[in-house]
């Protein structure tokens, strides 16, 4: 089964620089990407990977429609083992103190920290790996 990271961001451009920064560990096989542009579209792509093939969802916290913090209950009470990092370029206490309330596994500012994020991802993919 190939486990899955799935990013939920509106912005376009994010599925290419996620792409460009994880392509190394794409090739090498040991994890894919998916994306949905919102967390409506996350929540379906939730429920069409069978099994626990996804091991990780990255989010966005500011998206039309529903928001990251609304997403994030949502998920933690479907998939309540799947780890959740919520991702912002507002990361004031008010709300690193929300998403950590509603379950956020870790808090990650934009400009995302590729090198260190690609270390927790990889941690992450090996726990899912030895279960």
């Amino acid at each position: 089964m190939s486990t899955i990271v799935l990013i939920v961001d509106d912005e376009p451009d994010v599925e290419m620089l996620f792409r460009q920064q994880f392509r190394r560990e794409m090739r090498e096989g040991r994890y894919m990407l998916d994306f949905a542009t919102s967390g409506e579209a996350a929540l379906t792509k939730l429920t069409e990977h069978t099994g626990k093939s996804i091991i990780l969802l990255l989010s966005d916290i500011n998206m039309p429609g529903m928001s990251g913090l609304d997403l994030l209950p949502v998920v933690k009470q479907q998939r309540p083992e799947l780890p959740v990092f919520m991702i912002s370029a507002y990361g004031d206490q008010a709300t690193v103190a929300t998403a950590l309330a509603r379950g956020a596994n870790k808090f990650v500012t934009k400009p995302v920290d590729f090198p260190k994020l690609k270390q927790d991802v990889a941690v992450i993919a090996e726990q899912a790996g030895s279960t």
